[in-house]
């Protein structure tokens, strides 16, 4: 028996505007699949790139979904399922095909493994902000690059969704959190989350300030989220043999490589985390000790309430005007 939904489609690349809340029949759960009723929705800068046609892959069109991470209510389980049962409180894992199964919507079908868990005692809103950002900075800090105690981690994007969990990951190894951020106006905001230092880019020079402030040395870690031929440039904000790692593409140029060799350069996507079973484990693990003993707090900028709002959390995510993450509460 099919279900009516309201789900957020698009036929069309382009802005915000593009984005069409329609009706939409979903069949009963099918083998392996969960009928999920979406409490909460996280917006994420690769669905505005993949509504405006710049992700590394492209939609399927016209009707297109998107949307990464929702916390929601198992309602009904197919044939085969055995992880998750009506009433379940869950989290998508963020790791599947946009236009297929986004997440926009009041109800969603999924495949079984593309949900975790809730957290324990973790309200809507904040469960949604809480899988990709940290799963991200986790899976490239802890689990790629092996983040230790006192490593300097100079974050590009400091003011992200990524570039905030990443401040507190750092500081939960020990290790000292270095930011940028394109403007003064998010200096002290980042300061006030746990950033140790934060450069302003369009004021100040990252690579100098960056090596100034690691007393000549330079980082341990780099994560960037820009990418392009500024990637390159991050070889001298680094130490010898440290790890640079690229996880974005802010700038759609192709990523030029560093050549201040000896360096360890990394391309992270983190489907190769959430792709298996027992990293979701792990960073299910991660994510829900981080929220239990406070270290872990996630930085919501804005919620938005209903599926109506999409367009303007949209607008919001294309501003840069915010820090942290944007929430649409369903």
């Amino acid at each position: 028996m099919s279900t009516t939904a309201r789900t957020v489609l698009f036929h069309e690349i382009g802005g915000p505007d593009v984005l069409t809340v329609e009706e939409t029949e979903l069949p009963a759960p099918g083998p392996g699949e969960v009928l999920v009723r979406v409490e909460a929705l996280a917006l994420n800068r690769a669905e505005a790139l993949f509504r405006s046609g710049g992700y590394f892959y492209q939609p399927t069109l016209p009707g297109s979904r998107n949307g990464y991470e929702a916390a929601g209510q198992v309602a009904q389980v197919g044939p085969g399922v055995t992880a998750f049962a009506p009433g379940d409180l869950v989290l998508t894992a963020a790791n599947h095909e946009l236009s297929a199964h986004g997440v926009y919507g009041d109800l969603i079908l999924m495949p079984e493994t593309a949900l975790v868990p809730r957290p324990t005692g973790v309200d809507a809103v904040t469960a949604a902000a809480v899988w990709l950002t940290y799963s991200t900075a986790y899976g490239a800090l802890v689990e790629r690059a092996g983040m230790k105690a006192g490593d300097h981690v100079l974050i590009t994007g400091g003011s992200s969704g990524v570039g905030t969990a990443a401040i507190q990951v750092a500081r939960r190894a020990g290790a000292v959190p270095v930011v940028t951020t394109r403007t003064e106006a998010k200096r002290q905001r980042l300061l006030d989350l746990g950033a140790e230092h934060v450069i302003v880019s369009e004021g100040e020079d990252v690579i100098k300030e960056a090596k100034r402030l690691t007393g000549g040395r330079g980082a341990e870690i780099v994560l960037d989220a820009v990418g392009g031929a500024w990637f390159a440039a991050l070889g001298d904000a680094a130490v010898e043999d440290g790890t640079l790692i690229c996880y974005g593409w802010l700038n759609e140029e192709t990523v030029l490589l560093p050549m201040q060799w000896p360096l360890t350069v990394l391309g992270y996507n983190n489907f190769s985390l959430t792709g298996s079973a027992d990293g979701r484990r792990r960073a299910a693990h991660y994510i829900g000790s981080g929220l239990s003993d406070g270290t872990l707090k996630p930085v919501v900028a804005e919620v938005f309430d209903g599926l109506d709002a999409i367009r303007d959390a949209h607008r919001l995510m294309d501003s840069n005007a915010h820090t942290g993450k944007i929430v649409v509460r369903v």
